[in-house]
């Protein structure tokens, strides 16, 4: 079972108690205001953050939500509502790896969230796919992490020769360092992804490797030497950089990138594949609230319809 989900739990079964606890308080001491177990429930529901990086990114996501509250951290703009009558923030995130990491940190420690999926469009690497399919970020990757050998002045410059590089990230619970050379998806919510797989029709739908790194590469051979030597399947800006603040909090993370064109076959950009992509992830956010958070949570109800509240 997911290590957040146990903590969200720990903490509804502690309202639990604390239901029946109150109930039985002396007269003295309780207030005649009554709280709904709805709330109580609420309480212990930890939003879950799905981020994308512009408005076509976004857009149709936050409209989907209900009871929205419009929230601005810094200069990032968050959206905060329900779906499915759980609790959702969308991020625009704005491109780029730093603006990625600065608005996933500041969403962290504001929202708490249980889970993060970061989604978006991307380009493709992988021959093997075109404009309009999707891939499951099983692994994602800083594509612009190398370092190369020393090479004296006049003798050139070797791309292909360079080296990946690993980062060095904090565990935030335990306070150790770990190097890393990717960040994987959490198995929960991949399957979640993977649940809803036959709700598009407008491609296939593969997990694979999203590289992020400020960068836009147009060069044949160099999207051909990615895809060899990281295995990418598409190129954006910005999920390795959250991905990796992700994993310094211990959050479960998916990347989920649609193709908005594959320079390989001369694809032309299409900006609309964003509205794909948000459409895809809200079938997935939907699968993962009622098939995995509200299953956990089902599984210590409330021993109490309502409670008082004590003075």
């Amino acid at each position: 079972m997911n290590k957040l989900i146990k903590k969200s739990m720990t903490l509804f079964a502690v309202v639990s108690m604390g239901a029946v606890m109150m109930g039985a308080a002396p007269a003295s001491s309780v207030n005649k205001e009554v709280i709904p177990a709805v709330q109580l429930v609420e309480a212990v529901q930890r939003p879950l953050l799905i981020q994308g990086a512009m408005d076509v990114e976004t857009e149709i996501m936050m409209a989907a939500l209900e009871n929205t509250e419009d929230i601005t951290l810094g200069v990032w703009k968050y959206t905060k509502g329900t779906l499915n009558g759980y609790p959702v923030v969308i991020s625009r995130t704005r491109i780029g790896m730093v603006n990625a990491a600065a608005s996933t940190t500041l969403a962290i420690e504001h929202f708490n969230p249980v889970a993060i999926i970061n989604q978006g469009t991307a380009g493709g690497h992988d021959p093997e796919l075109h404009k309009y399919d999707i891939v499951l970020g099983k692994e994602v990757v800083n594509m612009g992490a190398f370092k190369t050998d020393f090479t004296e002045k006049g003798d050139g410059i070797h791309p292909t020769t360079w080296k990946p590089m690993t980062l060095e990230i904090i565990d935030k619970e335990t306070g150790e360092w770990t190097e890393v050379g990717s960040f994987p998806a959490d198995e929960t919510l991949l399957a979640a992804a993977n649940s809803v797989k036959d709700t598009y029709t407008k491609g296939k739908i593969v997990e694979g490797t999203v590289g992020s790194a400020d960068e836009w590469n147009k060069e044949i051979d160099r999207i051909l030497w990615l895809n060899e030597t990281l295995g990418t399947s598409a190129e954006e800006m910005e999920t390795a950089a959250a991905a990796q603040i992700a994993a310094t909090y211990n959050i479960p993370f998916l990347s989920i990138r649609i193709l908005s064109n594959n320079e390989v076959h001369k694809e032309v950009y299409d900006r609309t594949t964003g509205e794909d992509s948000q459409a895809f992830t809200l079938e997935v956010a939907k699968a993962y609230i009622n098939d995995y958070l509200l299953a956990e949570t089902k599984e210590a109800p409330l021993t109490t319809e309502a409670t008082t509240k004590t003075n």
